[in-house]
């Protein structure tokens, strides 16, 4: 029986270049060239081909939405750190959110 733990992995390395490049309506070299510019680094399998996860690849599909928007490709990492990083905030701030309401809610109980 087929091993079917990693379909739910965001991080496993399932999809060659060409089959990530066909997915994504992308050249195989652009996919190349992401990894040239260090900004995703798939995967290497035993012989050396590239294999990427699927969080790599909505990371290209982000990429090549801001690179249509006319970004350079350093403008356009930058861009998606800062969301990342807005994100994180964000999630970090309801958190402690969640945290003061929980204490005021004990609070008051007592």
């Amino acid at each position: 029986m087929a091993d079917l733990g990693n379909l739910d992995d965001q991080d496993y390395p399932a999809f060659t270049t060409g089959q990530a490049a066909k997915m994504l309506g992308v050249q195989e070299a652009f996919l190349r060239s992401l990894d040239t510019a260090n900004l995703v680094r798939p995967h290497r399998s035993e012989g050396g081909h590239r294999r990427y996860s699927r969080r790599q690849l909505t990371l290209v599909v982000r990429l090549r939405e801001q690179l249509d928007d006319g970004h350079t490709l350093a403008a356009a990492a930058r861009i998606i750190g800062l969301q990342d990083q807005l994100t994180d905030t964000q999630n970090q701030l309801a958190d402690a959110e969640n945290t003061i309401t929980d204490l005021r809610a004990q609070l008051d109980q007592r």
